[in-house]
């Protein structure tokens, strides 16, 4: 059995992957746009929003984790990957 400080630290290192991961899917997000820029393409895109969620609902009931929670966690990711998109382009700065 583990004692309770192993598995919090077990936690904030799974933590600091997740927050890696995070800045990962911004990092291609903000190419992402320079994409979009360059091919004349809106930033929002409802089908592929809807494909993310999907997924995300459906491996979620394959791991047996909560699939509406799993959702509601893509559905921020998403908002900050159009967020950062939007940034992108305002800025005329793209990476």
């Amino acid at each position: 059995m583990h004692s309770i400080e192993e598995l919090r630290a077990e936690i904030d290192r799974i933590d600091t992957a997740i927050v890696d991961l995070i800045a990962e899917r911004q990092s291609c997000a903000g190419r992402m746009a320079r994409a979009k820029y360059t091919e004349g393409l809106s930033i929002r895109d409802t089908s592929r929003r809807r494909q993310v969620l999907e997924r995300a609902f459906d491996y979620a009931v394959e791991r047996g984790v909560d699939p509406k929670a799993v959702q509601r966690v893509m559905e921020l990711l998403v908002e900050m990957s159009e967020e950062r998109q939007r940034e992108c382009q305002g800025e005329g700065n793209l990476p």
